[in-house]
């Protein structure tokens, strides 16, 4: 089979049927595939229904590279409407669900719909039928993934949704694996799944990707893994939390709901390697295609959460549930993060929502009656795991919580936006913007709201630099000169990373345009391709989602952060003092945009990317 087949299975859940749309070669090399090929779906529609409506879309994508062997291509994306938004959403996750979607001969699904019962979708190769799940109905994740899987093929590779998404919470996200559960966490698409009724997708493939230049191609992967493996050993070894000591040192990590400063001493004890000194390491996982290894399970032997197995924490959950919450107790995070996926909830939202919960209490902006007997101190590990499974359930004051940061913010006034940390309903995820003023720009214009992943500019502190990509000389990362340029650089090339499905942490170092550019040639034999035309291609992405979001009204007066983190420094630590100019940076931004000033694309800038 050749690396994409140009079929995209559609699915009715209402009428219980399938079909098979057509994509071409042109499209998938004008857009890729993975969040690039969804938007491109998405923008055809005369409607844009609400978001848990049976005619919304949801888009399974995997990105065009993923099921390759090109290194770490595990990506698939998870895109529609979001609920919690309203706005565009696309949530990646890795394992090994889109390479196997890939080898079933799928280069993505579009399902619409409403089943009448709890569903499962299971596509065997080119086979697709539709299975009732009443009995996976009510299930976590990891044990649903494993029972999908016995229903099915053993070595079927299976997306979930959990709890939340059923009750169709809208921080709710889709689990991969079973117990190796990779998360398509932002946005709320486990609940566009439960409100489909579809409990679950299992994929069985049996085909293999035929290479154009086969041999060049392989070798070319095998020197790129080398290369990764000698460059991200700290990472096989601590994970993403292990940079969470250094992100402390540089004023980049959330303290108390963002208003603190430094945090060393609590920072310290819920590291990657305080996880691995107290031999809280079992095994690694490898997703798809990765050398690196970058997750791993952990087993806390002792201790009030003693016997609690799982994933260990990445850097953002231990951000959350951490610094954010005044929390240092680890033991107590790996099991947040453990519930979190079980439930089937997106850890960012959920420890966002918890420590605005917690300063609105400080505050005296809840009641005693919505509290319900809560102790909502600062550092309240029973609290935290208790508004996890309300959240969850949706009762208590977890219902509250699980509408979002805007939606509470709104609801409880009092200047309560003021410290919402969120953009365009997107919960903030744990990279201060006041540490690389990039960043600001980054998350402020974000196409689904606040995202750290957008751009990955903060990597510019710890002396990233992408070929070709912008990047101030001399470098400073609290200054606000070049920062909107630098944003939309790196932007660009994040959307084409994200719909070619490279796993972007090994983006700081090994995976940049010029090497994007040279798996095309080897593998689809497009031999004319330029590390330009890849940066193009994201850009391209992100105009045309930017156009989609017009559709829901989004201009420039969306594209603002709170006013914790413009009009308000860190008291001490890294960044200390800094304040990024949002007029400068943002003038800029649409400038290098080819934006007018209200945020919108010109026509001219529509022209040049083929968007007319």
């Amino acid at each position: 089979m050749n690396v994409c087949s140009g079929k995209v299975l559609t699915v009715d859940l209402t009428a219980g049927s399938w079909d098979v749309r057509a994509v071409s070669e042109a499209v998938l090399r004008q857009y890729f595939a993975g969040s690039g090929l969804a938007a491109r779906f998405y923008m055809d529609l005369a409607e844009l229904p609400p978001p848990l409506a049976p005619a919304a879309p949801l888009y399974v994508v995997p990105g065009l590279m993923t099921g390759t062997l090109a290194t770490c291509a595990c990506r698939t994306l998870f895109c529609g409407r979001s609920p919690l938004t309203g706005i565009w959403n696309e949530s990646t996750a890795g394992g090994f669900f889109g390479a196997e979607l890939r080898y079933a001969g799928w280069d993505g699904i579009a399902i619409t719909g409403r089943a009448a019962r709890p569903t499962i979708l299971w596509i065997d190769d080119e086979k697709v039928t539709l299975l009732p799940a009443d009995r996976l109905w009510g299930q976590e994740t990891p044990e649903a993934g494993e029972r999908l899987r016995a229903l099915t093929d053993p070595k079927a590779q299976t997306a979930v949704i959990g709890p939340a998404g059923e009750r169709l919470v809208p921080m709710a996200n889709v689990m991969l694996g079973g117990h190796d559960c990779r998360a398509a966490g932002r946005g709320g698409m486990g609940a566009v799944m439960g409100s489909k009724n579809l409990k679950g997708i299992a994929v069985r493939g049996r085909g293999r990707p035929a290479y154009a230049h086969d041999a060049e191609f392989k070798a070319l992967v095998k020197e790129t893994n080398l290369a990764m493996k000698d460059a991200y050993v700290g990472l096989t070894k601590l994970g993403t939390g292990g940079g969470l000591l250094n992100a402390a040192k540089a004023g980049d990590l959330p303290v108390k709901n963002w208003a603190g400063g430094a945090w060393m001493e609590g920072a310290g004890k819920i590291t990657g390697a305080a996880m691995a000194e107290r031999g809280l390491i079992a095994k690694n996982y490898h997703c798809h295609a990765c050398p690196v290894g970058c997750t791993q399970h952990l087993h806390i032997p002792a201790g009030p959460y003693a016997g609690q197995e799982g994933h260990a924490p990445e850097y953002e959950t231990l951000a959350g549930f951490g610094a954010n919450c005044l929390n240092a107790d680890l033991d107590s995070i790996i099991t947040a993060n453990e519930r979190c996926n079980r439930l089937g909830l997106d850890t960012i939202s959920v420890s966002a929502a918890i420590g605005f919960a917690l300063e609105a209490n400080e505050r005296g902006l809840l009641d005693r009656e919505s509290i319900g007997g809560l102790d909502l101190s600062w550092g309240s590990t029973p609290a935290i795991l208790a508004l996890i499974e309300q959240i969850a359930a949706g009762e208590g004051l977890g219902a509250f919580l699980g509408r979002g940061v805007r939606a509470m913010a709104a609801s409880l006034g009092q200047g309560a936006e003021a410290f919402a940390p969120h953009v365009k309903g997107m919960e903030m995820p744990y990279h201060d913007p006041r540490a690389e003023t990039s960043m600001a720009a980054n998350y402020a214009t974000g196409n689904r709201g606040a995202c750290h992943l957008t751009s990955l500019s903060y990597a510019a502190m710890w002396g990233v630099a992408i070929a070709g990509l912008y990047r101030p000389e001399p470098y400073d990362a609290h200054t606000d000169a070049g920062k909107g340029r630098m944003a939309a650089e790196w932007q660009n090339f994040m959307s084409a990373v994200n719909a070619l499905g490279t796993c972007k942490l090994v983006c700081k170092t090994i995976i940049d345009p010029p090497l994007a550019a040279r798996w095309l040639q080897l593998a689809f034999g497009w031999e004319d391709a330029t590390p330009a035309e890849v940066v193009q291609t994201g850009e391209r992405i992100f105009n045309l989602q930017r156009l989609i979001n017009g559709r829901f009204g989004i201009d420039a007066r969306d594209d603002v952060l709170a006013d914790r983190f413009v009009k308000e420094a860190r008291p001490d630590g890294g960044s200390a003092g800094v304040r990024p100019d949002m007029g400068q940076i943002m003038e800029e931004y649409y400038r290098v945009r080819g934006w007018d000033r209200d945020g919108r694309p010109t026509a001219g800038k529509l022209g040049e990317l083929d968007l007319t």
